[in-house]
């Protein structure tokens, strides 16, 4: 991480989770899924440097900063915004349902702004929208399993809720779950 980057240094941190899946008879668990990707975005999260691309030992790296993370903020973001909302749309589409029928929506925790965005584009009630970015940052891929243990252990989720999942990360790649609880 480069620290005087301030449009990466910031947004981005670490943290770990987990979910146990199990196979379920009857309407619980995993009812779809959608992931998709887009190379043509590859460029707008990355690090340059590293990888067989330009090997470590390549002395000009650190002079140049390319080992460290960049990342292309408002692309990222306008991509981001429709790529999470477009997807989740299709999934509930496809598993015939609505927005309005969604007990609690997770969003990937990356920033305040996208989660609000796509809650907004979706129609999703504010009050539906899980946030817990103010009190971790942006967890990377653990996001949502944390917060997924978070909404568990608060008794925000209950047997029977219908739950709605989305993220987005490098490359770009974004999909949604949908599952009942």
């Amino acid at each position: 991480m480069d620290w005087t980057d301030r449009s990466t240094c910031v947004l981005f941190g670490d943290g770990a989770g987990a979910v146990v899946l199990q196979a379920t008879k009857g309407d619980h668990g995993i009812l779809g899924s959608r992931m998709k990707s887009n190379g043509a975005y590859a460029d707008f999260i990355c690090m340059p440097g590293g990888g067989s691309n330009r090997p470590a030992n390549d002395p000009t790296q650190v002079e140049e900063k390319l080992p460290y993370i960049k990342m292309k903020g408002n692309e990222t973001f306008k991509v981001a915004v429709k790529a999470m909302a477009d997807v989740t749309s299709e999934l509930l589409n496809e598993q015939g349902f609505t927005h309005e029928q969604i007990d609690l929506f997770i969003p990937h925790q990356a920033n305040e702004r996208i989660i609000n965005a796509v809650g907004e584009k979706l129609k999703i009630a504010p009050s539906k929208v899980y946030k817990n970015i103010e009190r971790y940052g942006n967890t990377s891929a653990a996001s949502i399993p944390i917060a997924l243990d978070e909404c568990a252990r608060e008794g925000r989720i209950r047997v029977g809720n219908l739950v709605l999942l989305t993220a987005f990360g490098a490359g770009l790649v974004w999909g949604s779950v949908l599952l009942r609880w």
